[in-house]
Order: structure tokens, then C-alpha cells, then sequence
């Protein structure tokens, strides 16, 4: 895990703006509901099934549960971006991919 040294205060500011950006790029996506509350973003289909993005500020990591699978984004460059732990993939794109997977067409999300 690399944190790149940022501070809590940092952190929390960086990853509420990410979760808030996110929250609206996803706004607007027809065949989801998007809530965001105390730092949990949660992603509702029509069939029920939730996706869940959130901040983890004790690990200073955003989370993402989806598909079975759970991703931990590191912050890199003070939290302009956010790299997963295990395997290097950036949080737009795996969020971009997990619902176009689950929609069944491409979406294209803009940070």
C-alpha cells in the first residue's frame, strides 16, 4: 500500500472531491440510482444488485466492491488520481468497465 505520504486532511479532501465527481459523471447514466452519503457511494441497477465505491480513511484508500471483486485505490499525485494496490488500474477506468459490463453497453465516464 502507498499512500505517497498524504495527510489525512489531504486525503479527505481528495477523495470526497473523487466521490463527488464521480457521483456526478454517474448522475446521469440511464439504468442506475447513484447515492452518495458520509463518503459511500453506492450504485443501484433495476435488478437490484449494488456496487459500492467508498472511502476508507483509516487505510487512506478509496474501496470499490462490485462483480464479486473488491479494488483498493491508492491516491497517487496527492489524489489527482487513484491506482489499485494489487494490479496498477486506475479508478475511472475500472468503474467505467465493471458498469459497462453490468449495463451491457460502453459508457464513457470524464473525471
Amino acid at each position: 500500500m502507498s499512500t505517497e505520504g498524504i495527510s489525512e486532511r489531504d486525503f479527505e479532501r481528495a477523495a470526497d472531491d473523487t466521490l463527488r465527481k464521480l457521483e456526478r459523471a454517474l448522475g446521469d447514466l440511464d439504468g442506475i440510482e447513484v447515492d452518495l452519503q458520509m463518503g459511500v457511494l453506492t450504485v443501484e441497477f433495476q435488478d437490484g444488485t449494488r456496487y459500492v465505491i467508498n472511502s476508507h480513511r483509516a487505510a487512506r484508500q478509496i474501496w470499490m466492491a462490485a462483480e464479486r471483486n473488491a479494488w483498493h485505490f491508492d491516491p497517487r499525485t496527492g489524489g489527482a488520481s487513484w491506482n489499485a494496490s494489487k494490479d496498477g488500474a486506475e479508478l475511472w477506468a475500472t468503474v467505467q468497465a465493471v458498469l459497462s459490463r453490468k449495463l451491457g453497453r460502453t459508457i464513457e465516464l470524464t473525471p
